[in-house]
């Protein structure tokens, strides 16, 4: 690995400024090893002269001593579902392959205006709709952390943002955007050792983020530090006027303290006993008990806690997920969104062919399913039903994380990420796309149900040499809080991605 591909933004930041480092190579270097990792087919498309352009601007303005903001030089990549001027933006689908946005998604704005030099698109599941990314029209995207990436038995780097995983994981790039609308940037966070960042709804703008599940949706943050995460959230946090669903109280910038001046002593985390679950292997439950143990040490209080209709969190999401892929979907229709048949007998066929070549199977069978659910005879039984419990589950959240007469409330909850390491690659593709969302997705979409922020980060490599990740999760709008709890634990399980990586390159 590059030298300084182990130093922090404020790291290389730092090194820009003193001369030691100059953005312009830092690109050249992760564009070239980009390259050279074609294999993990991490990116969709690299855009070098686009990011060569701005690494020269990038570089000029620190010779001139007048960097525009913290992240000025610093290398990133955003999912292949963030709207991009003069780049195309496909959803990994055929539906959408010839699209070149005329704007930029909101957070892709807010980090080009902070400097940031934007190396490409990365790969993803079809519409973000699985937990793997091997869905796509580019092909699957692979782990890092593979025993073997030229054989069969190569590790799936998680999905839907697997190939912004998968690229902060290989160090080709300090930090990379995914969205979440289940799990998608937690999932493959986990399975690839680095961080992922789910904010409260509504804290980052969704504009210009292709839709899969509007009330779910969040653009998400994927790097190799907390500290990373936290400079990567100020860029691009904050009201929008062009997004409606952000919140409007002006955003104040995170500021973590120092790791020895963290005070667990009047903390209290919650371990839900719902997550406890089936398929739940012995390493991770070994590395959860030994995470609570190291906060109960420093002082914290640990208590079980209960989220009773977790259980039921699974079904429901799916529900809703399928009804609103049903709606936003319908807007491909080969006349004014999306690729277009050359079969023009009328207008009823080229809607439907275009849509049966454009769309793959996993995305056509949530369309139908969705317009199942919402047939006027299903709709109450289905569609608002899953509704009802939705607010249960949100309540579960709320009533933990508030006082009541008799009970203490929580800081923080604490549960796994993943209920395992990374699969294999033969071992995922044995389940159906609904199969494989109902297990990767149990413990990170209920987060998405109640709109509350949650953080995943990796702990320990398992005993087959791969990362190990819990996840913390907490009440709205209480990001300070999270990635302080979380800095600390990162800072005493001290797992650093690069050098884990190397250590097992190396063993093998």
């Amino acid at each position: 690995m590059r030298g300084h591909m182990k130093l922090g933004i404020k790291q290389l930041t730092a090194g820009y400024i003193n001369g030691q480092f100059s953005p312009k190579a830092v690109t050249e270097q992760a564009l070239k090893d980009a390259k050279n990792l074609k294999t993990l087919n991490a990116f969709a498309c690299l855009a070098p002269e686009q990011a060569l352009q701005q690494a020269e601007d990038s570089t000029e303005r620190y010779a001139q001593q007048k960097p525009i903001g913290g992240l000025d030089g610093i290398t990133i990549a955003i999912k292949d579902n963030f709207c991009t001027s003069n780049l195309p933006t496909t959803c990994a689908s055929r539906m959408l392959k010839d699209f070149v946005p005329p704007y930029d998604a909101t957070v892709a704005d807010r980090l080009r205006a902070a400097g940031a030099i934007l190396l490409g698109k990365t790969n993803m599941d079809q519409f973000a709709m699985g937990a793997g990314t091997v869905d796509s029209i580019y092909g699957p995207t692979k782990n890092i952390w593979s025993e073997d990436l030229s054989q069969d038995n190569w590790r799936i780097a998680g999905g839907s943002s697997g190939g912004s995983a998968s690229a902060v994981a290989a160090g080709l790039c300090y930090a990379a955007i995914g969205s979440d609308t289940g799990g998608s940037t937690r999932n493959p966070a986990s399975y690839c050792g680095v961080i992922g960042l789910k904010p409260t709804y509504g804290l980052c703008s969704r504009h210009g983020l292709i839709p899969l599940v509007n009330s779910m949706d969040v653009p998400g943050i994927v790097t190799r530090s907390i500290s990373d995460s936290v400079e990567i959230l100020n860029a691009v946090a904050g009201p929008d006027h062009l997004d409606s669903t952000t919140i409007q109280k002006s955003f104040k910038r995170l500021q973590l303290p120092e790791v020895d001046q963290i005070d667990l002593r009047s903390l209290r985390i919650g371990i839900p006993k719902e997550y406890h679950c089936e398929g739940l292997t012995a390493e991770v439950l070994e590395t959860w008990t030994k995470v609570a143990d190291l906060l109960e040490c420093a002082g914290a209080h640990v208590q079980q806690v209960s989220l009773p209709n977790t259980a039921s969190s699974i079904f429901v999401y799916s529900i809703l997920n399928q009804c609103e892929v049903a709606s936003n979907m319908a807007r491909y229709d080969g006349i004014e969104y999306g690729h277009r048949s050359e079969d023009e007998r009328s207008t009823e066929q080229l809607y439907a062919q275009s849509r049966a070549e454009g769309f793959n199977q996993v995305v056509k069978t949530r369309i139908l399913t969705g317009n199942f659910l919402l047939l006027r005879k299903n709709y109450e039984h289905y569609f608002e039903k899953a509704l009802r419990v939705r607010r249960l589950i949100a309540d579960d959240f709320a009533k933990v994380f508030k006082p009541s007469a008799t009970e203490h409330k929580v800081d923080i909850l604490l549960t796994p990420t993943t209920l395992s390491d990374a699969p294999l690659y033969k071992d995922f593709a044995s389940l159906s796309n609904r199969d494989q969302c109902a297990v990767q997705d149990f413990c990170t979409q209920p987060a998405n149900m109640a709109g509350i922020p949650a953080v995943s980060l990796p702990v320990r490599l398992s005993k087959a040499g791969l990362p190990l990740s819990l996840q913390l999760m907490s009440n709205h709008l209480n990001e300070q809080l999270l990635l302080t709890v979380a800095r600390w634990i990162e800072a005493q399980v001290e797992f650093d991605c690069l050098e884990s990586l190397e250590k097992h390159v190396a063993r093998d």
